[in-house]
């Protein structure tokens, strides 16, 4: 702690900084709430093509757990903002904060499994080969998997306990 009680840090109060992060959450959350909305948007378009009854039940099948994986990946990435506007005015905004980071990771991940899977569906049908087309989403998903979650927390990990940014800037000031 400072001398003005305040954390090591930028130099701001507790509900100082948690009107910060809220306002960086809610910009993450509009970047894949976007992403999301326009794939959930094309594959609800699909079930009405003609197309759609050729399908093998199979991948009609797993059309139906990528409509499921993406209504419920939008539920998660809008639930903060529910969850905001319920325990507004409680001044509780700092757990507020933790719980809507909870829910926008749980967004990503079901964003994650509902692109997978959505590349899996098209793919299949595009290619009418089952034989290559895992190999090829399998990779997609590693990527996503390394680039959103590998390469962040081994970020996070290789710096835990450094108390100044190689900047010279303190974490708080950094993030």
């Amino acid at each position: 702690m400072r001398g003005d009680g305040r954390a090591d840090g930028r130099d701001e109060s507790p509900e100082e900084r948690a009107d910060r992060k809220w306002g960086d959450l809610l910009q993450e959350i509009r970047v894949a709430q976007t992403g999301v909305q326009i794939l959930f948007g094309f594959l609800l378009t699909v079930v009405f093509q003609p197309s759609y009854r050729r399908l093998s039940d199979a991948d009609q099948t797993l059309y139906m757990v990528t409509i499921v994986l993406g209504a419920a990946a939008i539920g998660a990435l809008i639930a903060p903002v529910a969850f905001h506007r319920v325990v507004t005015g409680r001044f509780i905004k700092p757990e507020a904060v933790v719980w809507a980071s909870r829910l926008t990771l749980l967004g990503l991940l079901l964003l994650l499994l509902t692109m997978t899977s959505s590349l899996l569906l098209v793919l299949r049908t595009a290619t009418h080969d089952d034989g290559y087309v895992p190999w090829i989403v399998a990779g997609v998903a590693g990527l996503y998997i390394l680039l959103w979650f590998v390469i962040p927390a081994a970020l996070r990990l290789r710096t835990a306990g450094r108390t100044t940014h190689p900047s010279g800037l303190d974490d708080g000031e950094a993030d």
